[in-house]
């Protein structure tokens, strides 16, 4: 077998069980997340937490084929290792990005979510009392 084809092999392997590995962290870890950002509404964290999923899912296995492609043929198994090093490395940084955009669109939903929880009196007013004139 043709060494390149061993290291598309090895690449896709890899890729897909940090893809898989990821996206499974993410959704156990993310549900209380989500829960909290949208007030403890738990069907729709459920939903919300599945598509995310599904979503991570689509863009990085897209990617990681996207990528498979290499310019150059390998003749060794240092080329092996140099070609696996740099496509599981962008994969990687391509995993993390997709997470640190996650947590950042999530974060800025939850404290919208939280200012405007503030923005309401902890106890309604219960009585109107005039200015004094001489303030």
């Amino acid at each position: 077998m043709d060494l390149t084809v061993v290291s598309y092999v090895i690449y896709l392997l890899v890729s897909i069980a940090l893809t898989v590995w990821v996206a499974r962290t993410l959704s156990h870890n993310g549900r209380i997340f989500l829960a909290d950002v949208l007030h403890g509404n738990e069907k729709l964290a459920d939903a919300v937490n599945h598509l995310l999923v599904v979503g991570f899912y689509l863009v990085n296995l897209g990617f990681v084929a996207l990528y498979l492609n290499g310019d150059d043929d390998i003749a060794n198994a240092r080329e092996v290792f140099e070609a696996l090093s740099t496509k599981l490395g962008v994969v990687l940084l391509v995993l993390g990005v997709m997470h640190l955009g996650n947590v950042y669109v999530l974060n800025k939903i939850r404290r919208r979510g939280v200012m405007e929880r503030e923005q309401l009196p902890p106890v309604a007013p219960t009585d109107w009392i005039a200015p004094s004139a001489g303030a």
